[in-house]
């Protein structure tokens, strides 16, 4: 049976319930042909439903990145996408599979990058954690990481803390130099004290 009746927008529902409860069941049963008409339907004519695969996928894998992860080069390409909620949908999924399918993911970076340079804050935000966990696989990190301080350098300051923080865990004694000043070159872009303390309070623990 086709998945495409299950979707939100095929039901008439304006919330995501229905493809969240659709995702868990593809990923209960490992189901790879229902995987293979979410992609499917990303080129299809209803915008609506366009909407719907991506949200499907990436919820997927949040649970399940191997069920998703074969279809990498799919969710790249979708990053030239015209319909902004495809391409941050597609940085999404590309998040949930960097540790599952890290090769494709870092020869791709520049495209990652650039996407989440022009892309909203939810783009920026999951190119984000893509380029930490690429640093935290010892085969990339040297040259993943100098794109992570260059995010780090040019994002609002409103993001910053908590890039920062989801940074701890892959800073190191190589990277650690270039990861203070990036971060002490910041503090007097941020007007909250609050987010501002949250920064330094980062620098602090690993200094």
């Amino acid at each position: 049976m086709s998945i495409i009746p299950k979707l939100a927008s095929s039901l008439s529902r304006r919330d995501e319930v229905p493809n969240q409860e659709l995702a868990k069941e593809i990923a209960n049963h490992k189901d790879q042909n229902a995987v293979q008409e979410l992609v499917e339907n990303l080129k299809n004519k209803n915008k609506d439903i366009q909407n719907d695969c991506i949200k499907v996928i990436y919820e997927i894998g949040a649970i399940m990145p191997s069920l998703i992860s074969a279809h990498a080069a799919t969710f790249i390409e979708l990053l030239e996408h015209k319909n902004n909620r495809i391409q941050w949908g597609a940085m999404t999924a590309i998040n949930t599979i960097t540790l599952q399918n890290p090769k494709i993911i870092y020869a791709s970076l520049t495209k990652i990058v650039e996407t989440a340079d022009k892309g909203s804050v939810i783009t920026k935000d999951h190119a984000v954690n893509i380029l930490i966990d690429l640093c935290s696989l010892k085969e990339y990190a040297n040259n993943a990481f100098p794109l992570l301080a260059a995010q780090l350098l040019s994002s609002a300051t409103n993001q910053l803390p908590m890039y920062a923080e989801r940074a701890m865990p892959i800073i190191n004694a190589k990277n650690k130099t270039l990861f203070i000043k990036t971060l002490t070159s910041r503090l007097d872009d941020i007007e909250k004290d609050t987010k501002r303390k949250r920064v330094e309070k980062v620098i602090k623990k690993i200094s």
